[in-house]
C-alpha cells in the first residue's frame, strides 16, 4: 500500500484502521475485484519469466509489466502484487492475496521456484502451462462454435416453418370436405401445440435447466451424474480422456517445479471436474501417503486410461516422473481433440440429414393435401 501510494507521488494525510477483507472474494481495497482472462495470465506469465530469466528483479519486472500493460484491470492487480512483495512479502503470498485470478497451482509452483532458488525456470515452465491450456479452451471453443451455430439455426428454421408458415399454407385446405392425410394431420397439431403452448414449454424448460443447475450443488446428486456421464459410450471417455490430460499437465508442472508429491496431488486434484476421478485421485493420494506407488493407487479405481497409468509406472521405475507425465499428458490431450473432431465431423452431416428429413415432411405433408384434391377434381 505505502509503495502504491509513493509510485502515485501521494502522501496520506491521515490513516483510518479498516477491517481485513475477505480474500476469498477474489481482491482487497487495492486490488481488482474480479480476476483476469486467461489469455491476460497466460501474457502477463510470459512477461514475468521472460524479464525474471533476463536477470531482472521481481519488483522491477512486475513495475515493467504494470507500466506497459494497455489493460487497467491487469496493471492494477500487477501494482497489488507488487506493493505486497516491495513490503517484504514474498512472491508466491502476493499471488496468494488473489485466488480468483492465481489459482493453487500458480501458488504452490512459484513458492518452489523461490525456495529452491530457480524461480525464472520455474516461471517459464509456468508461462508454457498456460499458454498451452488457453491454446486448449481456444482450439475446442472454436471446434465446437460452429456446430452449435448450425444446430440453434436449424432448430429456429424449424420452429419457424411449424409455426408459422405450415398452418397459413395447409389452411387453405380447411374449406374442403375431404379429410387431410394423417402426415397432414399430424403436422398441423405440432404446429397449433407451439403456436399455443410454445412460451410455456420454453420456460418449462428454462426453469428444468435451473432446477438442474441448483441439484448440482448437492454434492451427492453432482457425483452421481458425473459417474453417470463417465459411463456414457462417448461422452464418458472424452470427460475422461479430458480430465486426466489436465491432471497430468497441472501434476507434470508441479513435479517438475519442486513441489512435493502429496501437495502436488492435492492441488492438481483441482483441476479435475468430474467427481469420480477427482475422488480416485484423493484416494491414491491418501494410499501414496502410505508408502504405495503413485501408478499402482490410480489404478486400483479403474477410472484412468490404461496408457496414462503405464506411462507413469515408467516414470516411476525410470525416476522420470515429471517428463513421463508431460508425455501422458501430450497423448491425452491428442486424444481428446481427436474425439471432439471426430465428433464434430460426425456430427455436421448428421443435423445435415435430420434437417433434409425434417423439410422433406414439412413438404409431404403440404403437398399430399394437393395430390388428393387432384384426384378428387380428375
Amino acid at each position: 500500500m505505502r509503495q502504491q501510494l509513493r509510485d502515485q507521488g501521494l502522501s496520506p494525510l491521515s490513516v483510518t484502521e479498516a477491517r481485513e477483507r475477505d480474500q476469498r472474494g477474489g481482491g482487497t481495497a487495492i486490488g481488482p475485484r474480479r480476476g483476469i482472462s486467461g489469455a491476460d495470465l497466460a501474457l502477463f506469465s510470459r512477461q514475468l519469466a521472460t524479464l525474471v530469466q533476463s536477470g531482472m528483479p521481481v519488483e522491477e519486472a512486475l513495475r515493467a509489466i504494470a507500466r506497459y500493460s494497455e489493460k487497467a484491470r491487469l496493471q492494477k492487480l500487477v501494482l497489488a502484487v507488487r506493493a505486497r512483495v516491495v513490503e517484504g512479502h514474498s512472491l508466491a503470498a502476493g499471488f496468494a492475496e488473489f485466488p480468483r485470478t492465481f489459482p493453487e497451482i500458480y501458488v504452490a509452483t512459484v513458492r518452489a521456484g523461490e525456495q529452491s532458488g530457480r524461480l525464472g525456470g520455474v516461471l517459464e515452465r509456468l508461462a508454457d502451462y498456460t499458454e498451452e491450456r488457453q491454446d486448449t479452451r481456444g482450439s475446442v471453443t472454436a471446434a465446437l462454435a460452429y456446430p452449435i451455430i448450425l444446430t440453434v439455426a436449424a432448430l429456429a428454421i424449424v420452429i419457424a416453418l411449424l409455426a408459422y408458415v405450415v398452418p397459413q399454407v395447409v389452411g387453405v385446405f380447411d374449406t374442403l370436405d375431404a379429410e387431410l392425410p394423417l402426415l397432414t394431420q399430424g403436422l398441423l397439431a405440432l404446429s397449433g401445440f407451439l403456436r399455443d403452448w410454445g412460451p410455456l414449454t420454453l420456460l418449462i424448460l428454462i426453469g428444468a435447466v435451473i432446477g438442474f443447475r441448483l441439484a448440482l450443488r448437492s454434492p451427492g446428486f453432482r457425483y452421481r451424474f458425473h459417474a453417470l456421464m463417465l459411463r456414457a459410450p462417448v461422452i464418458g471417455r472424452l470427460l475422461r480422456d479430458a480430465d486426466t490430460g489436465r491432471f497430468a499437465r497441472t501434476l507434470s508442472i508441479l513435479a517438475s517445479s519442486g513441489v512435493p508429491v502429496l501437495e502436488a496431488l492435492s492441488i492438481a486434484s483441482t483441476v479435475i471436474g468430474n467427481r469420480p476421478l477427482r475422488h480416485a485421485v484423493e484416494r491414491a493420494a491418501a494410499q501414496v501417503r502410505e508408502g504405495a506407488a503413485l501408478s499402482r493407487s490410480l489404478e486400483t479405481s479403474g477410472r484412468f486410461p490404461p496408457m496414462f497409468l503405464h506411462l507413469i509406472a515408467i516414470g516411476e521405475e525410470s525416476g522420470q516422473l515429471d517428463s513421463m507425465l508431460h508425455r501422458a499428458a501430450d497423448y491425452q490431450e491428442r486424444a481428446t481433440k481427436t474425439t471432439i473432431s471426430l465428433l464434430v465431423n460426425i456430427f455436421e452431416p448428421v443435423l445435415i440429414l435430420v434437417m433434409g428429413v425434417v423439410v422433406l415432411l414439412i413438404v409431404l405433408a403440404i403437398l399430399l393435401p394437393i395430390f388428393e384434391l387432384n384426384q378428387l377434381v380428375g
